[in-house]
């Protein structure tokens, strides 16, 4: 009986994660490989192509930063060009960037060394590092801000822009927010619903949210946000498809509000209802609420 071998789902793909020491690298390595990438860790520059000519189809997920041996920016940067001529591989560069304070704290409290901060104060070896890997960042196919990013968005993160599902075409995430806290780091659009009347100063409406049938009814009453959804609707029918064509796998819409409970709640559920309507791959999530939807 011979034996049908099924082809990889994602042939010939690797990515490369770099960035910021404490950004995540680590954690982003053990969610492609929990993605069905084999996953390499600091390997030496001068065995990168070695290892992307001999991977075969298997998908592969490899960790270079400062503490790789023999790393340089320009070498990374030309085996990266000498590996997609030589051999066809759908290659990426996933740079991993964080807030110079929040990667402090990170260090701080886990007591970790920066690999640059032997002999100078930790803050200064995070900004030289910055400095020197700034060139891997402008040369990024894809850049994830890890600030405020929670591991499970993190994972959905890097599954939707990363899985190997096969082509399934664009995902859109859409989330709602509250300006006070905040922009969602990983918005590509972001639309202001400050601008609607405000449920929370009517008592009846402001312990609610705008997932609530008496908030959703107060909102769409408002004389502004027909015109205000009929707007945005027209403005996202024809860009999605051509984000699909340009082969960007993951979109991520943010609607703000002042206190991310009413205005833009009710508005990110319409329009998620409105993208699920068109056919379109939608997550929702309403991030000052903890929820999710659609």
């Amino acid at each position: 009986m011979t034996e049908i071998i099924a082809p990889s789902p994602a042939p010939g793909r690797a990515v490369i994660v770099t960035g910021l020491s404490g950004a995540g690298k680590t954690s982003a390595l053990k969610v492609l490989e929990d993605l069905g990438y084999e996953a390499v860790d600091n390997l030496p520059v001068m065995l990168l192509a070695s290892l992307m000519q001999g991977g075969g189809e298997r998908p592969l997920a490899v960790g270079i930063d400062i503490r790789t041996r023999d790393f340089g920016v320009e070498p990374v940067l030309a085996e990266i060009d000498r590996i997609m001529a030589e051999t066809g591989r759908d290659l990426r560069l996933l740079f991993l960037d964080c807030d110079d304070e929040v990667l402090r704290r990170r260090f701080t409290e886990t007591r970790r060394r920066h690999p640059l901060a032997a002999d100078r104060p930790l803050i200064d070896g995070i900004r030289h590092e910055r400095a020197l890997v700034s060139p891997l960042k402008r040369r990024a196919d894809v850049v994830f801000d890890t600030s405020n990013l929670a591991p499970g968005d993190f994972k959905r993160v890097l599954s939707s822009h990363f899985g190997l599902a096969g082509d399934r075409g664009l995902m859109v995430f859409v989330t709602s927010f509250a300006y006070r806290e905040g922009l969602p780091r990983e918005a590509d659009l972001v639309f202001d619903a400050r601008f609607l009347t405000n449920p929370h100063y009517v008592p009846d409406l402001k312990p609610l949210t705008g997932r609530d049938a008496d908030v959703a009814a107060y909102v769409a009453a408002d004389p502004a946000f027909p015109a205000f959804f009929e707007s945005l609707t027209h403005l996202l029918a024809p860009l999605l498809p051509r984000f699909a064509a340009e082969g960007k796998s993951y979109l991520t819409i943010a609607i703000g509000c002042t206190g991310g409970r009413h205005r833009s709640v009710y508005v990110a559920e319409r329009l998620a209802q409105w993208l699920k309507d068109q056919g379109a791959r939608v997550e929702l999530r309403h991030r000052e609420l903890g929820l999710e939807g659609i």
